[in-house]
């Protein structure tokens, strides 16, 4: 069985989906891959402990701050190479972004690859379950430019901006 709750942030209505005691999806109204829980029982549930962690975290991220991504337990649904690659994820600190093709090199070498596809990498990052807080949003193109994003480039250039308090060119 899961649970969630509804959060209003700054860009747009975002539904938290937790077991319980890990958080396991966050997602926008129209996320491009929701997470499929099958014939799972999924219960509107707002005094889940690990739901008001969320919103809590959730509270801080959109007023400006860092709140570290060890305050929530995240449990997200995916296989090992995602795993891996959504691990990675969270090491990228706020404020900053890198690359698919460094993200890339990485998994290559914690798999003792010589290379890694970065479009294998991508794949992996749109099918990230809890964006923002698992930060897919701090991956850019191999020349700095906002490419492809599964909750819209005009959703990861808000979210950079608030990190960054920048202004932010995409490439269409």
């Amino acid at each position: 069985m899961f649970y969630y709750t509804k959060y209003k942030s700054p860009i747009g209505l975002l539904t938290i989906i937790s077991d319980e005691n890990n958080i396991v999806s966050l997602q926008t109204e129209n996320s491009k891959y929701p997470v499929n829980f099958g014939k799972a029982e999924i219960i509107e549930k707002d005094d889940v402990k690990v739901l008001k962690s969320a919103k809590e975290w959730l509270d801080k991220y959109f007023e400006g701050q860092d709140p570290s991504i060890n305050e929530i337990s995240l449990k997200p649904i995916g296989n090992e190479f995602r795993q891996l690659v959504w691990k990675l994820l969270c090491e990228i600190p706020y404020g900053k972004v890198v690359t698919y093709g460094d993200i890339a090199k990485k998994v290559a070498k914690i798999q003792n690859k010589e290379k890694m596809s970065a479009q294998a990498v991508g794949g992996a990052i749109g099918h990230n379950p809890i964006f923002i807080i698992i930060p897919c949003h701090r991956v850019v193109g191999a020349n700095g430019n906002l490419t492809g994003y599964a909750g819209g480039i005009e959703v990861k250039r808000k979210l950079l901006e608030l990190e960054s308090n920048i202004s932010l060119k995409s490439s269409y």
